[in-house]
């Protein structure tokens, strides 16, 4: 009777122990399987003019310290929200003096393949002439009215208009200083580009004043 109770307690000790092993393994394996697992991409971020000119300012500080925009520009993607002055792709051309050269920054926080990479991505130098007048730097002082200003501003000389007829009408957003008047200004385009615009309207990026109606 105690031999045959003692391979009992042997048997019941067994089958514990392989039933821990096999919880083990099982465990194990689904850690690997979730380590596997590709991480799910992150969600499209879209941010107005000034909130991706601080990102692309601070990043250029490396390549000169006299460093100084003269112009931004967004890129459309679709779902990007315009009406809110947003989007998902923004470059900003900067200038040096000293350096005598000209370098782009690019932020992008979309995951498209119309899109760059995600992050922050410098351009190729190039030389800088300060007489040029396509390249006519600004003082960040000047840029106290954000993109989503300008689009309101654009929405009431004929914006709205065109986005009603087309609810997902592209809009772009266009910041230079224009050197004659002395005057910096956003200019918010509805189309695919600067020439084939249905509407490009310009707005004082210090006043945040309409200032016309250019197409």
């Amino acid at each position: 009777m105690t031999q045959l109770k003692t391979a009992f307690t042997a048997f019941l000790l067994l089958l514990t122990i392989t039933a821990c092993n096999t919880g083990s393994e099982n465990k194990g394996s689904g850690n690997k399987e979730a380590q596997k697992a590709p991480a799910a991409p992150a969600a499209d971020e879209y941010l107005t003019g000034r909130s991706a000119y601080q990102k692309l300012f601070i990043a250029s500080r490396g390549f000169a310290p006299d460093i100084k925009p003269y112009r931004l520009e967004s890129r459309y993607t679709p779902g990007a929200p315009v009406q809110e002055g947003k989007a998902g792709v923004w470059t900003a051309q900067f200038a040096s003096a000293t350096r005598g050269g000209l370098k782009a920054y690019t932020w992008s926080g979309v995951n498209s393949q119309d899109a760059p990479e995600r992050g922050i991505t410098p351009g190729t130098e190039d030389t800088y002439n300060p007489s040029n007048t396509s390249t006519q730097v600004f003082d960040n002082a000047f840029l106290k009215v954000d993109s989503d200003k300008a689009f309101e501003v654009a929405q009431e000389h004929g914006g709205a208009k065109l986005m009603k007829e087309d609810p997902k009408q592209p809009v772009r957003f266009l910041l230079y200083f224009d050197n004659k008047a002395h005057q910096l200004a956003w200019h918010v385009i509805y189309g695919n580009s600067v020439d084939d615009a249905k509407l490009r309207v310009a707005v004082d990026a210090t006043s945040g004043a309409y200032l016309r109606t250019e197409h």
